[in-house]
């Protein structure tokens, strides 16, 4: 027994293990902690099999299989997971080493539930979050301290 790949204080058995065996995902960020230890163990039949229909085409084995060769696989950091009705969404950082150099990859992925199936969609590497909103505040509005005065005559004077 060893911990699991995916960085939960969970075994494998108890893990990633059994999605990596067919059993389906309970949760978008559940399948993308199987879909990373697919890749460190070499199981890329479980990466293709979690493919949404409509990208499966476009899964590179050869290429995938290069990347296993390559990689040494550091850990995955799942930053934010989400799940609305049948689709989800998972933010997550993936360490990893290659010819000798300590690199990394911030990623948005997006997955669909189909017939109780989670599936991988779309990944968006280097996700910017949203612009912040300034408020600007004229002299004669009230003070956003909460003080009732206006903003001239207090935090802005």
């Amino acid at each position: 027994m060893s911990n699991c790949p995916c960085g939960s204080p969970l075994d494998l058995d108890a893990c990633c293990g059994p999605l990596l065996a067919g059993v389906a995902a309970a949760t978008p960020e559940a399948l993308m902690r199987s879909r990373y230890t697919a890749f460190v163990l070499g199981k890329l039949d479980h990466i293709d099999h979690t493919n949404a229909p409509e990208i499966r085409g476009d899964f590179n084995r050869a290429e995938a299989e290069r990347t296993i060769a390559e990689v040494e696989w550091e850990g995955l950091e799942v930053m934010a997971s989400s799940e609305n009705g049948d689709t989800g969404s998972v933010e997550f950082y993936i360490r990893f080493c290659r010819d000798g150099q300590e690199l990394g990859q911030h990623e948005l992925a997006s997955f669909r539930r189909e017939g109780g199936k989670w599936y991988y969609v779309s990944g968006k590497v280097g996700p910017k979050p949203p612009p912040r909103q300034v408020v600007k505040i004229g002299r004669n509005d009230p003070c956003p301290c909460g003080s009732g005065k206006k903003y001239k005559k207090c935090c802005g004077g």
